[in-house]
């Protein structure tokens, strides 16, 4: 059974790698449709803007903000702009593009630091500690952001024993709106700010972060009923030492909507002779996870298959060692899609860890009459962390992050919005909140019942940059002030 699921997957790797062409031609026409235009990689909200400016040396960055207050535009900032509400760029304004603006710039062995600039990215950072047999602390799944971009946004990721990323930061210097740099540290008051503070304060230049040494794991995949999950992860996974990472995945096929679930978990290996491991790995499979993912968007059967062999593969890996920065780099095929006519977008909900089964619950009701194109929904735990302004984990509390695909006609939006909004009552009535990088269809209601301090927040906004000079549309659908 084992050989003819690989089998399988081979066969679509073969059969992607045509789909793959076509969806490139795609994605290329889609782009030169938009030429003139601004946006992020939702594709959702392009703008005309003034210019770019490419953030190489810190004089260059001064003197764009320079020249924005003199002829009273504004300034935003974008990494690899995998956020997708227009958080990285506003109309008629100049955006900073900070991913050339990538150098290390101090490393300690012993004390497990590194300082890197801000559109330095995890890759980068995991290339650079790898041979010291050091690793990342906590970031996305993914390592293919800027770091600068992950403080601004407070990510998350695998690690249940680190939490948020404002933990593992050590300080960062910061160019104001009136020109000044200013080097921030925990305690500061801008430091709860400008972490999750999606670009409206300044320029993160570059930033101290804590390391923690790399370790080998052991993965161990089990698959079980939803109603099975919360007394599972408290007795399996938080309560033992041992597993350092952990994902959860519930189907979204149609057979087991919601229902169906396997969690993998990365436990500390007995064996950490690391070294024949260390060598960093690229995504695999990553041909035939894009088809299953292009057929999952068209018909049920796809979402059925991309189940299937998801769960297999991850079940075939049992046993299997990998080191911690390996963990540290999956799963980009689910951030590459582009199309004329549709496209993908994430959503991530938290709800508090005792009221999953009840929430799942709910949301089943709603969705499965419903026609959202849900094609995938991960699921992590983070700690309770109220450091930053907008904290997202008011308590313990698993982060579902969901992967929705709809088309850009102005009926399709709207469709979607309704139903994120809805979702997100959901969620609400559940004690819990949700992530802020992506589309703000969200209510300014509903925004500031997630997020308690959200005036706190704009408040330090308005007195940090007085004229405004930062902004984004974030800041625009949700200023209190």
């Amino acid at each position: 059974m084992k050989r003819k699921w690989i089998w399988i997957v081979l066969f679509m790797g073969y059969a992607a790698a045509f789909f793959a062409s076509i969806t490139v031609r795609e994605g290329q026409a889609h782009k030169r449709q938009n030429l003139e235009a601004f946006t992020d990689v939702s594709h959702l909200m392009p703008v005309k803007i003034k210019k770019v400016v490419q953030g190489k040396e810190i004089e260059t960055l001064k003197e764009a903000l320079e020249e924005a207050k003199e002829k009273h535009l504004p300034i935003s900032i974008a990494g690899k702009q995998h956020s997708m509400g227009g958080h990285t760029y506003y109309e008629n304004g100049i955006v900073l593009d900070m991913t050339k603006f990538r150098r290390i710039l101090a490393f300690d062995e012993n004390k497990q630091t590194i300082r890197v600039q801000s559109g330095a990215t995890w890759d980068d950072i995991q290339k650079f500690v790898n041979p010291y047999g050091l690793a990342v602390k906590v970031m996305q799944s993914q390592n293919i952001f800027t770091v600068g971009g992950s403080l601004s946004a407070n990510a998350h990721g695998r690690d249940i024993r680190y939490g948020s990323l404002i933990d593992t930061v050590r300080s960062f210097r910061l160019l104001k709106a009136d020109g000044e740099i200013i080097t921030v540290k925990p305690g500061d008051d801008l430091f709860t700010a400008v972490i999750g503070g999606y670009g409206l304060f300044g320029v993160i230049l570059d930033v101290e972060l804590s390391l923690t040494k790399d370790e080998l794991y052991e993965m161990e995949t089990t698959s079980l009923d939803y109603r099975e999950y919360t007394e599972y992860f408290q007795k399996h996974v938080k309560d033992n030492k041992e597993v350092r990472m952990h994902l959860a995945r519930i189907s979204t096929a149609k057979k087991h909507f919601l229902k169906e679930m396997y969690v993998t978990n990365y436990s500390l290996s007995s064996d950490q002779e690391i070294e024949s491991y260390r060598e960093l790995k690229e995504d695999q499979l990553v041909m035939p996870l894009k088809f299953m993912l292009g057929l999952s968007r068209r018909f049920d059967m796809g979402k059925d298959l991309l189940w299937n062999v998801q769960k297999k593969y991850f079940q075939s890996q049992n046993g299997q060692l990998i080191t911690r920065n390996n963990v540290m780099r999956s799963d980009s095929a689910f951030l590459e899609y582009e199309n004329e006519s549709d496209t993908d977008v994430l959503q991530e909900y938290f709800v508090p860890v005792d009221r999953f089964r009840a929430y799942i619950d709910e949301m089943r009701d709603l969705l499965q009459h419903e026609e959202l194109n849900l094609m995938n929904i991960t699921i992590r735990y983070v700690q309770k962390n109220e450091k930053a302004d907008l904290s997202y984990a008011k308590q313990d509390m698993f982060a579902l992050v969901l992967l929705v695909n709809y088309g850009f006609k102005k009926e399709e939006k709207a469709e979607a919005e309704r139903l994120i909004r809805q979702m997100t009552d959901v969620t609400l009535r559940h004690h819990g909140s949700y992530y802020l990088p992506y589309m703000n269809y969200q209510t300014k209601a509903q925004m500031k019942r997630a997020y308690p301090k959200a005036n706190v927040f704009f408040q330090k906004k308005k007195q940090a940059d007085p004229d405004g000079r930062f902004i984004n549309y974030f800041y625009e659908r949700y200023n209190t002030q």
